[in-house]
């Protein structure tokens, strides 16, 4: 018979070292995840991805189409409720966050709702952006009458009640997706003209911009090659933080009958149909309510990132 070799049983010290080994190592990857999280705006990212994929790709994920009715899925309650569909069989179909007041799919118009808001988000905010950094370079550069008349010209409007301008256009022009981005339009101009202005007002002092004047160079070419490029960050910046303002504007406008027509699908839409409707079919207006929620707060989380790591004052170690 052959010896068995049998092998020693770890020592207590062993034990406790590998138990020491092992609350280390899950500490480091507790630190390093949450350094991560806190260093890069992962959540946010992925919530506009998702609704950029969303906007993109919607008549390809909804079941059905965003006007198609279904009087017998009237205020049908999401999937999970089954008693509501056992006592209904007649119903066609199964709704994923269930059915709006005349039986068209939530889940569907939620989708192509997406899309809507994300172009006339898009589309007002370059307008806007555009038009409010051209103002606040030519008043930083030139001062004097332009740099008196552009911020008097921005008091005035910022003063001025929008959504009464904006129920009087729906009323004179009519309620159409074009008065809307020319309304946000109106909106995202004057936000960053003063921060651009300030930043100007600091570059053209610079002594690089005085060699390029001296060096015969123009007016217009000091403005674009010269002092654009150092108030790139602060546009990029300011226009982060404001589309989810416009969100929320495009989605009060609809909300109070002056934005997109009642019968395309958008979330502010959704909301003002599904208010009569909170005590009896709560998800026709709690869902779109949470996308508008989650995809401001994303879009502000992350333009607060941006500004933290492009701003050596603010930035986070």
């Amino acid at each position: 018979m052959t010896d068995q070799i049998t092998s020693p049983a770890p020592s207590d010290a062993q034990l406790t070292y590998a138990v020491q080994s092992l609350e280390v190592q899950q500490s480091t990857f507790s630190k390093k995840f949450w350094y991560v999280l806190r260093r890069w705006p992962i959540a946010p990212i992925i919530i506009l991805l998702v609704m950029v994929f969303a906007a993109l790709f919607a008549p390809i994920l909804s079941p059905v189409g965003p006007r198609d009715i279904n009087l017998r899925g009237r205020a049908a309650p999401p999937f999970w409720n089954k008693a509501w569909y056992e006592a209904n069989p007649k119903n066609e179909r199964s709704y994923i966050l269930g059915a709006d007041h005349v039986g068209r799919d939530v889940l569907t118009r939620m989708l192509y709702g997406a899309r809507i808001s994300l172009m006339v988000a898009v589309i007002s905010l370059s307008a806007g952006v555009i038009i409010g950094s051209a103002v606040g370079l030519l008043a930083g550069y030139y001062g004097g009458f332009v740099d008196e008349l552009a911020m008097r010209s921005v008091d005035v409007w910022n003063a001025l009640p929008f959504l009464l301008i904006a129920i009087l256009a729906a009323v004179t022009l009519g309620q159409s997706v074009t008065i809307v981005m020319v309304l946000l339009a109106l909106i995202a101009w004057a936000g960053g003209v003063r921060n651009v202005r300030a930043e100007v007002l600091t570059l053209k002092t610079r002594d690089y911009v005085a060699l390029a004047r001296i060096a015969g160079a123009s007016d217009s070419r000091i403005i674009v090659r010269h002092l654009l490029p150092g108030v790139v960050n602060t546009i990029v910046v300011l226009a982060t933080l404001r589309v989810g303002g416009l969100i929320l504007a495009e989605a009060s406008l609809s909300f109070l009958g002056a934005g997109i027509p009642a019968a395309t699908p958008t979330w502010g839409n959704m909301i003002s149909e599904g208010r009569e409707w909170l005590s009896t079919a709560w998800w026709i207006a709690v869902f779109p309510g949470i996308a508008i929620l989650l995809v401001v707060m994303s879009v502000n989380f992350f333009g607060d990132w941006l500004r933290d790591r492009w701003d050596p004052r603010l930035r986070q170690l």
